[in-house]
């Protein structure tokens, strides 16, 4: 567990989070307590090789903290927003956030709603994991970065498929680049699959449709 160095122990920590409060409020199903480690934190935490250095990141549809604290507790370097709808989780990750003492923000709103854009301000990346299709997806992490952000999505094996499915869709939000690519070869078998997307262009509301669209 050497990704999570010195924070090992508060890693440990979030790890009986998800196995007791996480299963028992059904954040996680009762099948994810015996796999916490390499299914979630670990699969999360890699991703953190992709992310530079001081780098401000939001974790959209935050979920348990997924893959948002892993990540804020394998970089403490990072800035980090959790960013997540729903009442129950938000006071969870609330909760979590104070127990494990961790200088995270936790954010409750919608990614499209343009309140929580405007106070979030432009991100440097944007992170996801098993939130929503890549068209939706996209939509939602374009209008939250800056120019030359990027989104970060974890996805399965079938990630190549879905990026060929929405190309166009993702180039119409903003997209000026985008690849699939595995992480945390030193950590995983299998490894993790991340989409990602570098934005480009400005944020202009879609015609007929919510304010959230991107175009280049």
């Amino acid at each position: 567990m050497a990704i999570f160095g010195d924070r090992l122990g508060l890693a440990r920590r979030y790890a009986d989070w998800l196995a007791g409060c996480g299963v028992e409020r059904g954040l996680l199903g009762p099948r994810e307590a015996e796999r916490v480690w390499e299914r979630h934190l670990l699969n999360c935490a890699v991703v953190g090789e992709l992310v530079n250095p001081g780098e401000r990141v939001v974790d959209i549809g935050s979920g348990a903290g997924l893959p948002g604290v892993p990540l804020a507790l394998a970089r403490p370097d990072l800035r980090i927003i959790l960013l997540e709808p729903l009442l129950r989780r938000s006071d969870f990750l609330h909760e979590l956030v104070a127990d494990l003492a961790l200088p995270v923000e936790v954010v409750r709103g919608r990614a499209e709603d343009p309140a929580i854009r405007k106070r979030l301000g432009a991100c440097d990346v944007a992170v996801s994991r098993a939130v929503a299709p890549l068209d939706k997806l996209t939509k939602w992490s374009m209008a939250l970065l800056k120019h030359d952000g990027r989104m970060l999505a974890i996805k399965g094996e079938r990630a190549a498929d879905e990026v060929e499915k929405y190309r166009r869709v993702m180039a119409l939000s903003g997209v000026g680049d985008v690849r699939v690519v595995e992480c945390g070869a030193n950590y995983l078998r299998p490894t993790a699959t991340v989409v990602v997307a570098r934005r480009e262009g400005q944020n202009r509301p879609d015609r007929g449709q919510s304010p959230d669209g991107v175009t280049i």
